[in-house]
This record gives structure tokens, C-alpha cells and sequence, in this order.
């Protein structure tokens, strides 16, 4: 079972890339973040005649989460994190496909801090740790899989101090994925790289690409249920050098069984 996530920037405007690689891929489970589309605009007809059912939660020009399946229908679970307050962003949704439950997310960017922004950043964060607690507690094995919109480590992010006020890269947020890796949830790319230097987004200014100037800020996360059938994580960086690309790459992992 192929799973990936891949923050496509803009679902329409990137349409056309998105149908080559799954056709080059043919991931089986696709988390897809920025769809930058009400629901409405969401190009379900084209990713059904590509062969994947849908699940999807739009919003107009910002944000915007969606879970595909190869040859299935997505059941879906929640169409937000619970919590205190519905802030009408759409960044999270969840589905079953094939006996995994599997999280799209696309965690707010933060930036400027400290400020509001980066308040509301730390906030939702702590609804993902709770959530993804009782995740856990129910022990069925999930994926979160989607753009998190923080750097976890030093090596995570090309050498520079440009970043240094950044909010993907401040203690607090760091902090806040440490905690979920402690509850027990496992970072697949860390775990088939533990050494490696591994980037999924470039961004469009200065070059950064062509320098391989790159962050990771994509990641899937697996519940301790799913580590025994982790077989291989990568990112397929290549599509990032596509003309009119996203600035991200798409990251998968292969499950056995």
C-alpha cells in the first residue's frame, strides 16, 4: 500500500502535473494540501477518470485538504480536528481506505512571530497532539500524513541563517512535533533515512531549487501498528523540477501487507 502526501499548491493550476504523476507513481492513497479551490472547483471528474476516488474539504483561493484513493471511495471520518473552536480553515480531514485511517493535514505556516499568526500556529498544533493522542488510545493504525509547516531538526533544512526568525524553524514548533513523536508515532522518512539529508520543499525565490536550498516540512507519521509493515519511504523530488511545479515534492511511503 502506497501512501503519499504532496502539497500540490493549487489543485487546478497544477492539475495537469498532479495527473502525470499519479499516473508515473500510482500511489494507492494521495493526501493533498493548498487545493486553493472552493469545493465546488475541486477537479473530481478528472481524478475519477484517472481511477481515484475522493474525499475533500475546499476553500476559495486559500488552504484546502483532500484524501485520494486508487480504485476506491474514501470513507470519511472527520472533516476537521476537533477542539474548542471552528476556525473555518480547512486543513485537516480524514479517511478510511483499505483498514488504515489516514490524516491529510496542512498545519498553519506561522509566519510573521511572534504575532497572532504564530499563536493561532502553536494553537492548532496542540489539537493535533491531542487528537492524534486518541488516535492512538483507539490503537487502529493511522497515518498522518501532510504538510506540517515545521523543519524538526538542524538537518532538516539546507545550511543558512535566513530561516533563523522563521516560524517553521522556532523551538516551540519543533517542540510541538517532538511531542507527538513521544506519544509513539513514527516519522517514516526519519526511519528508512535516519542520517540522511532529506528536503521536500524549494522555495520559488532565490535559486533555492537549482541550489538544492531545501527544508523538510512534509512528513507521514504512522502509528506504532503500522511500523512493523513500514517497508520503504522516499521523495519523489524530481517532480519539483517540472515546468510550473509545486514548490513541494510529493513524499510516500510503501506498506507492506
Amino acid at each position: 500500500m502506497k501512501i503519499a502526501t504532496f502539497n500540490i499548491n493549487g489543485i487546478n493550476r497544477r492539475l495537469n502535473n498532479l495527473l502525470e504523476w499519479l499516473r508515473e507513481a500510482e500511489p494507492d492513497v494521495v493526501c493533498l494540501q493548498e487545493l486553493k479551490a472552493a469545493d465546488a472547483q475541486f477537479p473530481r471528474a478528472a481524478l475519477e477518470r484517472a481511477g481515484y476516488g475522493a474525499v475533500w474539504r475546499g476553500q476559495s483561493s486559500w488552504n484546502g485538504v483532500a484524501i485520494l484513493a486508487r480504485d476506491a471511495e474514501p470513507v470519511l471520518t472527520r472533516a476537521d480536528l476537533p477542539g474548542a473552536f471552528d476556525d473555518g480553515q480547512a486543513r485537516y480531514i480524514e479517511a478510511a481506505v483499505n483498514g488504515v485511517l489516514i490524516a491529510s493535514l496542512y498545519a498553519p505556516n506561522g509566519n510573521p512571530q511572534p504575532g497572532p499568526k504564530f499563536d493561532y500556529k502553536l494553537a492548532w498544533l496542540e489539537r493535533l497532539i491531542v487528537h492524534a493522542a486518541e488516535l492512538l488510545s483507539a490503537s487502529v493504525p493511522a497515518v498522518l500524513a501532510g504538510d506540517y509547516n515545521v523543519v524538526p531538526e538542524p538537518h532538516d533544512i539546507y545550511p543558512t541563517r535566513s530561516y533563523d526568525n522563521n516560524a517553521l524553524v522556532q523551538p516551540q514548533s519543533q517542540e510541538a512535533y517532538r511531542r507527538l513523536l513521544a506519544q509513539g508515532w513514527i516519522d517514516a522518512i526519519r526511519k528508512i533515512h535516519p542520517d540522511e539529508t532529506v528536503y521536500t520543499f524549494w522555495d520559488y525565490r532565490r535559486s533555492r531549487w537549482q541550489r538544492n536550498a531545501g527544508l523538510r516540512l512534509d512528513h507521514l507519521l504512522l502509528s506504532p501498528a503500522l511500523e512493523r509493515r513500514l517497508a520503504d519511504a522516499d521523495v519523489d523530488r524530481e517532480i519539483r523540477g517540472h515546468l510550473d511545479a509545486s514548490d513541494h515534492a510529493p513524499v510516500w511511503i510503501d506498506l507492506e501487507g
